[in-house]
């Protein structure tokens, strides 16, 4: 690793020997300035961890290098010296940002390590920053798979609404993505450089649940044995992410609805109100309109969190994003299992696009791991496939709809009828690359027809 490098600023020759000798036995890399705009124009060649400067400077002052420091580079530690201290510079000093204060004579062992501690702060604040634009990076749409048209509507309707506060609800089957969709959403938005924390709702038996979200004080039951803060205080200022929202029971749903109506939360076992400012963006894979006429979901809550719905498409129709997956795949899994990539031949894609995938997103990337992982060859066949894609179906038999079934409770059979409605709306404006008119072929119907169902069902195009 490079070597911490140091600006020291000090116009007392003495005094900048002093540190150089010390510093450099210490290993550190040094520049030196003798005035603060010499100090300055050092800064703006070199990328520095700490600077070191005298408060008192012929010109530029310590504490308007502190300043312009701050503004330029603020994972960079200062520490400030002089044999001049007042109070009030020492608090103007720490307002601004600075490290430490450190008064002449110096203790050359105090020096040493708070040297060292400010170093460490500015290299823990310089990884973080960087770690954080790995995630933006990681998290940005673009890197979503999805280019077919059901997808880019999702991305182009959430596009509009990332740069707001409001509450985002998700909605899809298990394995569409729902929680990659709730971070690409918080590192897209003013809120990225805040906490971003999930919690599955369904995961967490419900006599625990309303202690991991509001937290709790010591002695509020058996078993707390200290003060705990919720997910929500640890989210505050960032955004909570509450995946199987539909699990929650009934009097959690009424804690959490005055906690959105509020923005504040009380820990088990305490009246204390704490103030929050988090996005909340939750996500089911239920249907919880119908968990409302049920009675098993409120409705109050149900309209608080559904202020921006988001419906992310099962993976059985979004066909044209499964080559497109695989591949993705493959790259990944290959080089996590430091192995030479494979590829599909047409037969075995067409086994997969054809799959109904119940499990859809995650359902194929495990399909693709246990194929890796098996493989003999370079290409994989149909008959490398799990015996359930390939049983019993050929490529074309397995493309085709899967027919609903009427269970004992009965469907919605509306609600059925305008899912596959859409779905093929969507598949025929994909495969025309959005001309309307040849969509509306594809589908034997006029193209006015077809524009009045896209308003109908908010496909934008």
């Amino acid at each position: 690793m490079d070597r911490p490098r140091i600006l020291l600023i000090d116009d007392e020759a003495i005094n900048l020997e002093a540190l150089q000798v010390l510093l450099r036995r210490e290993g550190y890399t040094l520049e030196t300035a003798t005035t603060g705009e010499d100090g300055l124009e050092l800064f703006d060649k070199h990328t520095f961890q700490l600077v070191i400067s005298d408060l008192f400077l012929p010109g530029i002052s310590g504490l308007d290098i502190l300043k312009r420091v701050k503004e330029r580079s603020p994972q960079t530690s200062f520490i400030l010296i002089t044999g001049n201290a007042t109070a009030e510079t020492a608090v103007e000093a720490m307002k601004q940002g600075a490290f430490d204060y450190i008064l002449k004579p110096f203790d050359f062992e105090k020096l040493k390590l708070q040297v060292a501690k400010a170093i460490e702060k500015s290299q823990l604040i310089a990884e973080n920053v960087y770690l954080r634009q790995q995630l933006r990076g990681k998290y940005r749409f673009d890197n979503i798979i999805g280019h077919g048209l059901a997808m880019q509507q999702v991305f182009s309707h959430l596009e509009k609404v990332v740069e707001t506060d409001s509450t985002i609800l998700i909605m899809g089957e298990s394995g569409t993505g729902k929680e990659l969709v709730a971070k690409a959403i918080h590192y897209n938005s003013p809120r990225k450089d805040k906490p971003f924390v999930a919690i599955n709702c369904g995961a967490i038996p419900a006599e625990l649940l309303e202690s991991e979200l509001f937290g709790h004080v010591k002695g509020s039951f058996t078993g707390a044995i200290a003060d705990k803060p919720g997910k929500f205080e640890v989210a505050n200022s960032g955004t909570i992410f509450l995946d199987e929202i539909g699990t929650m029971p009934l009097h959690l749903q009424m804690k959490l609805l005055r906690v959105l109506q509020e923005q504040e939360v009380e820990r088990v076992g305490s009246s204390q109100k704490i103030k929050l400012n988090v996005r909340v963006i939750s996500a089911t894979n239920a249907a919880l309109l119908d968990e409302v006429r049920a009675g098993t979901f409120r409705e109050d809550l149900y309209y608080r969190l559904n202020v921006i719905p988001v419906a992310l498409p099962p993976l059985r129709d979004r066909i044209e994003d499964i080559p497109l997956l695989i591949r993705h795949f493959i790259e990944k899994l290959c080089r996590e299992m430091n192995r030479p990539e494979i590829s599909f031949s047409k037969e075995a894609v067409s086994y997969l696009e054809g799959y109904p995938w119940p499990g859809n997103v995650r359902e194929l990337e495990n399909v693709i791991e246990r194929t890796i992982a098996l493989a003999n060859q370079p290409l994989i066949e149909p008959q490398d496939l799990p015996q359930n894609i390939v049983s019993t179906k050929t490529p074309t038999e397995a493309a085709k709809p899967q027919s609903p079934r009427l269970d004992e409770n009965g469907v919605d059979l509306p609600a059925l009828v305008e899912e596959f409605e859409k779905g093929l709306i969507l598949q025929a404006l994909n495969r025309a690359k959005g001309v309307k008119a040849k969509a509306g072929r594809m589908l034997n119907i006029n193209r006015t027809t077809l524009v009045q169902k896209m308003k109908r069902f908010n496909i934008e195009g």
